[in-house]
C-alpha cells in the first residue's frame, strides 16, 4: 500500500495523469471502505474544496454513506482509464451486510487531486442480488492484461460498449458479440447469448465513460429507463455496466442495477 501512495505523490508532482497515480487512489478508496474510515480517501481531494460524492444518484455526506461502514471486501477488480483520469473498481461482500458495489473515482488531471466519487451500491432487494453468486462467477473469469500488440484502440472498446447498451432499445443494432459471451447480471450468470431488447423507445441517457485499453475494458455509468415501476420510466434508476473487449468482440458483461423499492421490477 505505502508504494502505491508513494506513486501516486510522483503523478501528483508531475501534473500527468498516470496508471500509478490511478492505482494508489484507488488502493486509498479502498482502504477507506474497509476500515470505515472515509476520511482516508477525503484527503486525497483539492484542499478547501468538498468533495463531490454520490451514492445510487444522490449527492450524500461522504460520512453517511458506504464508506462509513467498514465493508469486508471479499473480492476486487478496477480499471484505470489515464485519458479521462478516472478509474472503475467492482467490490463483492459476502459479510454481515453483503454488498456489491461499483465505484468511479475521477480525478483532475492537471492537478491529481480527486475530484468525485460515484457509486452504485447493491444490496438486498437491488434487481437480482445475491452477493454469493456475483463472488463466484467474477473468480471464474479472466481479466488478464491483454498483450499490446493485440489491444483494441480505445474507440473500438468505447463502441463496443454503446453498441451493447443501443441494442436494448434498437434491435437493428448488432453489438459485437463473441461466441462466449457471458453476461453477469446481479447475481445471475447468463452464458452463449448476451442480446437483450425492450420495446422502444427506450433511451438510455447520463452515460460516464471509463475505459482501459491495457485490461480491454469499459465501464459505464448510466441511468436505466423501464425496470422499476416505482420510479419514472425517464430517466430511470442508476446502474452501472462492465464490458471486457477482447479482438473486438465482447466477452464479459457485469450489470449491477439499483431498486428504488425492494422487488421493483415490471
Amino acid at each position: 500500500m505505502l508504494a502505491l501512495v508513494i506513486l501516486a505523490h510522483l503523478g501528483l508532482a508531475s501534473g500527468a495523469c498516470t496508471r500509478d497515480l490511478l492505482k494508489g487512489i484507488t488502493a486509498s478508496y479502498l482502504d477507506a471502505l474497509a476500515s470505515g474510515k472515509p476520511t482516508t480517501i477525503q484527503s486525497l481531494g483539492a484542499e478547501g474544496i468538498a468533495l463531490a460524492y454520490q451514492e445510487n444518484d444522490v449527492s450524500l455526506d461522504i460520512s453517511k454513506g458506504v464508506l462509513s461502514q467498514s465493508v469486508s471486501i471479499d473480492f476486487n477488480r478496477s480499471i484505470y482509464d489515464t485519458t479521462e483520469c478516472a478509474s472503475y473498481t467492482e467490490v463483492v461482500s459476502t459479510g454481515k451486510h453483503p454488498y456489491v458495489i461499483g465505484t468511479r473515482l475521477a480525478v483532475t488531471s492537471d492537478s491529481g487531486k480527486l475530484d468525485k466519487i460515484e457509486s452504485v451500491v447493491c444490496d438486498d432487494g437491488d434487481w437480482l442480488f445475491n452477493a454469493a453468486g456475483s463472488l463466484r462467477y467474477n473468480k471464474q473469469e479472466v481479466w488478464d492484461p491483454i498483450p499490446e500488440a493485440k489491444r483494441d484502440k480505445r474507440e473500438v472498446i468505447k463502441a463496443a460498449g454503446d453498441a451493447y447498451i443501443d441494442a436494448w432499445g434498437d434491435s437493428s443494432v448488432q453489438p459485437p458479440f463473441g461466441k462466449s459471451c457471458a453476461r453477469l447480471e446481479g447475481g445471475s450468470y447468463l452464458t452463449g447469448n448476451c442480446k437483450l431488447n425492450f420495446q422502444p423507445p427506450f433511451k438510455v441517457t447520463n452515460r460516464r465513460y471509463t475505459i482501459d485499453e491495457e485490461l480491454g475494458a469499459v465501464d459505464i455509468f448510466h441511468n436505466f429507463p423501464f425496470l422499476d415501476k416505482f420510479i419514472p420510466r425517464d430517466p430511470g434508476t442508476q446502474t452501472n455496466n462492465l464490458l471486457r473487449v477482447e479482438g473486438g468482440q465482447i466477452k464479459y458483461i457485469h450489470e449491477n442495477t439499483v431498486c428504488s423499492k425492494k422487488s421493483c421490477a415490471k
